[in-house]
C-alpha cells in the first residue's frame, strides 16, 4: 500500500488502493494549484470588482481540503451496501465529499446566478435544492437497505429544479450586463447542467449499486469535479472578463468602501466628484442613475444630480426578494 495508506489504514473490506490515493494526490495538487492562481487573480482586479472571484476561491480551497484530505484516506466511513460484490462486508462511503459539495454546489450555483436578473427569491430557492441534492445523496449512500434509492429520487427531483432555473427561468430573465453577459451565462449554465447530470449515474455505480469499486468511484468523481471546479470557474469568470462589473448592481454599501471610490467613476460612498450611482435589479429591470452630487455617507443625505434630494442609505445592487 501508499504512504497514506500505511500512516491512516482504510476501515472497510472495499476500499481505495494506493494508485487511488495517488489520483487524489495529483487532484489535490490541480486544485490547490487553481486555487493560488484565482487568489492572486482576485487581488489583481481592483477592489470592488472581486466578488465572483472570491466566490471561486472559496470553492478551491474547500475542495483542496476536501481532497487533501481523501488522498491521506480520511473522511471516509464503513457501510454495509445493499448489494454486495465478492466477498467485501462493507464499502467506504467518504462523508467528506459531501461536505466538500454541501459547500460549493451551492456557491458555484450562486456564481452562475449573480449574472442573471433573478431575484434573491429565486436565487435562494434554487441554492436550497442544491443542498437537498447533496443531503440526499449523503443520507442514501449511508442507508444500507433499498430505501435509499427513496433518498435518491428526492436528489434527482431537486436537480430537475435546478436544470429547470439554469436553463429556463435565468435565461428569460433581464441580464444588465448585455449580450456578452447572456450568452457568457448560457454556455456556462449548459456546461454545469451537462456535468450535473452525471453525478447521480456516479453515484449510482458506486455508493448506489456498489458496481464501481472506490478507486474507479474516485477517478469518476475526481474528473467531474474538476471539470465542475476549476476549469468551469475559469471559463465562466474569463467569459465575463469584457463585462462592466458596475452593470451587475453588485456594489457594496458599505462606508468603509469610501476609499476605493472616490472621483469619476468610482464605487464609493464618501468621496467628492461624480458618484457612480445607484444600481437596482428586481429581477426584471435594471436601471443606472448617475449625477454629480457630494457622495454622502450612508445614513446621511445628499444631493444628487438633477437637483434631486436623496436621504438616506442609496442602495447598489438591491434585489428585490419577491
Amino acid at each position: 500500500m501508499g504512504s497514506s495508506l500505511d500512516t491512516n489504514p482504510p476501515n472497510a473490506d472495499r476500499h481505495i488502493t494506493a494508485g487511488g490515493s495517488d489520483w487524489l494526490w495529483a487532484v489535490f495538487v490541480v486544485m490547490l494549484l487553481s486555487d493560488l492562481i484565482m487568489i492572486f487573480w482576485a487581488f489583481w482586479r481592483p477592489r470592488g470588482t472581486r466578488l465572483f472571484h472570491q466566490i471561486a476561491v472559496i470553492v478551491l480551497t474547500t475542495a483542496t481540503i476536501a481532497y487533501f484530505s481523501m488522498a491521506s484516506d480520511l473522511g471516509a466511513t464503513p457501510v454495509r451496501p445493499e448489494f454486495s460484490r465478492g466477498n467485501t462486508g462493507t464499502r467506504q462511503i467518504w462523508y467528506v465529499r459531501y461536505i466538500q459539495w454541501f459547500i460549493t454546489l451551492p456557491l458555484l450555483l450562486l456564481e452562475l446566478l449573480l449574472a442573471t436578473g433573478l431575484s434573491i427569491s429565486d436565487i435562494f430557492t434554487t441554492l436550497f435544492m442544491a443542498w437537498v441534492f447533496v443531503i440526499c445523496g449523503l443520507v442514501g449512500a449511508l442507508v444500507a437497505t433499498v430505501y435509499k434509492w427513496g433518498y435518491f429520487v428526492f436528489g434527482v427531483m431537486a436537480l430537475l429544479y435546478i436544470w429547470y432555473v439554469l436553463l429556463g427561468h435565468g435565461p428569460r430573465s433581464t441580464f444588465a450586463s448585455g449580450g456578452v453577459g447572456r450568452s457568457g451565462y448560457l454556455r456556462s449554465a449548459g456546461y454545469l447542467s451537462f456535468l450535473l447530470m452525471l453525478y447521480p449515474i456516479a453515484w449510482g455505480l458506486s455508493e448506489g449499486g456498489n458496481v464501481l469499486s472506490p478507486t474507479h468511484e474516485m477517478i469518476f468523481y475526481g474528473i467531474l469535479d474538476l471539470l465542475a471546479g476549476p476549469v468551469f470557474l475559469f471559463f465562466f469568470l474569463w467569459s465575463l472578463r469584457s463585462v462592466d462589473y458596475g452593470a451587475f448592481g453588485l456594489l457594496s454599501t458599505k462606508h468603509t468602501d469610501a476609499s476605493y471610490g472616490s472621483g469619476t467613476g468610482g464605487y464609493g460612498h464618501g468621496g467628492a466628484g461624480t458618484a457612480s450611482g445607484m444600481s437596482h435589479k428586481d429581477g426584471a429591470a435594471h436601471t443606472n442613475r448617475a449625477g454629480t452630487g457630494s457622495g454622502a455617507p450612508l445614513g446621511g443625505a445628499g444631493t444628487a444630480g438633477h437637483g434631486t434630494t436623496a436621504t438616506g442609505a442609496g442602495v447598489n445592487g438591491a434585489r428585490a426578494a419577491v
